[in-house]
């Protein structure tokens, strides 16, 4: 989705995602296709039932099983059969999609690094952070408020579904539960430290910081210090989110006991997934599947709007996908049967951003009944009415090496999981659903503007709704309210 300033971009690529269309031909058949380039495959099995049968169809067509996820009855598959989605169809399989040219780029924009930053000693106190005149987010939504009554429990595990956290940054190195991380990088899971950390994007790490930075005296402070953070690594090395590393994340963290998901980019290489096309639905079940197990499990999921400023509660034309230069752009209506993943999926609390005015920031979308709370993300425009950029109007956070500024509703999500972790700690217990309607409950109502907004030429947009409405939906998070 045309996401501005460290939500995931598209690199999107046209490849057809086809439904299964035959059984696997007898044995007297004429020789299968020669082998052509690997490819990789979510098969999925019937709703509700076990993988085996699927299992040995994969076998049968010439596959080969890189992860199985019985917990949802979906596996990623490899094979150079060319023939492949067509032979794995019968008994066992409900339906299968290849993923190639599926993943969507998460692109670093906008940082700034060489934030000068002393020691001090650490007192505790988050206003003490050397950094912290910088942290206009935090103050807007009343964390040194929140942190006077706590700075969060370490047993709440925040996983940061992401491109990496840099465990040795000296913000982050308590912070990180390094048993709990993993890369999902395919779809299968490498605990190695190698593998989760990152290697080609800072967006992970900046995350990261904003959820839980430790107060030590040093750079900044996160919404949940005392919180803890796990890094689950579902970006390439190309900076691309594939389908199999989404779905492998939202079932590592939910195993493994992380009670909050922050989730700052999409899945699939289109701005939207039309469960209608018969080229996406595979992904969109696969997903769906993924992310109501996590939410059985006890685990939220806080998923950004995103920044193509468009109004997601109303039929449009996307006429910016794809985007890498490989296929044409095409026009696409888009309809309610379309859906920003995994911001619009059910049980997902869904965030847009907001500057320091709390005015809704010029790229953020919204959507009345999409969008559920609001946050800080950040908007360098507003000063200037879009002339010029004010970097410091950003978000300020960790990157590998320092500390810099980024703009996004990626940065607006991981207030959100910051809070929603203050929350958990100060009332520990709550269930998923209970969590979301608890931070919808406790945020700050902010009204529509006047007529049409335009803070940025070429950016109008209008808000519908009253108390909770299409831009912040009901509210911007607050920290304090959640812990009192």
């Amino acid at each position: 989705m045309r996401m501005h300033k460290l939500v995931g971009l598209p690199s999107a690529i046209a490849l057809a995602v086809g439904l299964a269309g035959a059984a696997i031909a007898p044995a007297n058949a004429a020789a299968p296709p020669s082998a052509g380039p690997a490819s990789t495959y979510l098969v999925l099995a019937p709703q509700g039932g076990n993988t085996k049968a699927a299992q040995k169809r994969v076998a049968a067509a010439g596959g080969t099983i890189l992860a199985s996820y019985d917990q949802i009855g979906v596996l990623v598959a490899r094979s150079t059969n060319g023939a492949f989605e067509t032979a794995v169809k019968g008994s066992g399989v409900q339906s299968v999609a290849s993923t190639d040219g599926l993943g969507t780029t998460l692109i670093d924009d906008n940082i700034t690094m060489g934030v000068d930053t002393g020691a001090e000693e650490a007192t505790g106190n988050p206003t003490a952070e050397p950094l912290w005149a910088n942290q206009w987010d935090m103050r807007q939504i009343d964390v040194p408020e929140a942190h006077a009554i706590t700075t969060g429990d370490p047993s709440v595990v925040v996983g940061v579904l992401d491109s990496g956290i840099d465990a040795t940054h000296p913000d982050l190195a308590t912070q990180v539960v390094k048993e709990k991380s993993a890369s999902c990088i395919g779809g299968v899971v490498d605990t190695s430290q190698a593998a989760w950390s990152p290697t080609t994007s800072t967006h992970g790490t900046h995350v990261a910081g904003t959820i839980a930075a430790a107060i030590n005296g040093v750079g900044i402070a996160g919404v949940a210090p005392g919180a803890r953070v796990a890094s689950v690594k579902v970006v390439n090395d190309d900076g691309f989110i594939y389908p199999e590393a989404a779905i492998c994340g939202y079932l590592w963290a939910a195993d493994h006991g992380m009670q909050v998901t922050n989730n700052s980019y999409y899945i699939d290489p289109w701005e939207f997934n039309c469960i209608n096309d018969p080229r996406q639905r595979p992904v969109w079940l696969a997903v769906q599947r993924a992310l109501s197990y996590s939410s059985r499990k006890g685990t939220l999921t806080v998923a950004s709007a995103g920044n193509s400023n468009v109004d997601l509660q109303h039929k449009f034309t996307d006429s910016t996908s794809p985007n890498d230069g490989s296929y044409p752009v095409v026009d696409r209506t888009i309809t309610g049967a379309c859906r920003d993943l995994p911001a619009e999926a059910p049980g997902v609390v869904t965030v847009s951003a907001v500057g320091p005015t709390e005015q809704k920031s010029y790229y953020s979308s919204y959507g009345q009944g999409v969008v559920d709370v609001t946050a800080p993300g950040g908007d360098t425009r507003f000063r200037t009415g879009g002339a010029t950029s004010t970097i410091t109007d950003a978000v300020l956070s960790t990157v590998p090496g320092g500390w810099g500024w980024a703009q996004g509703t990626s940065m607006a999500g991981p207030h959100v999981a910051g809070v929603a972790a203050l929350a958990l700690s100060a009332h520990p217990g709550m269930k998923p659903g209970q969590l979301a309607s608890f931070l919808e409950r406790t945020a700050t109502p902010l009204a529509c503007p006047e007529g049409v907004y335009e803070p940025r030429p070429g950016y109008a947009a209008t808000c519908t709704g009253g108390e909770r409405n299409s831009f912040y939906g009901a509210g911007n998070v607050n920290a304090f309210n959640v812990v009192k």
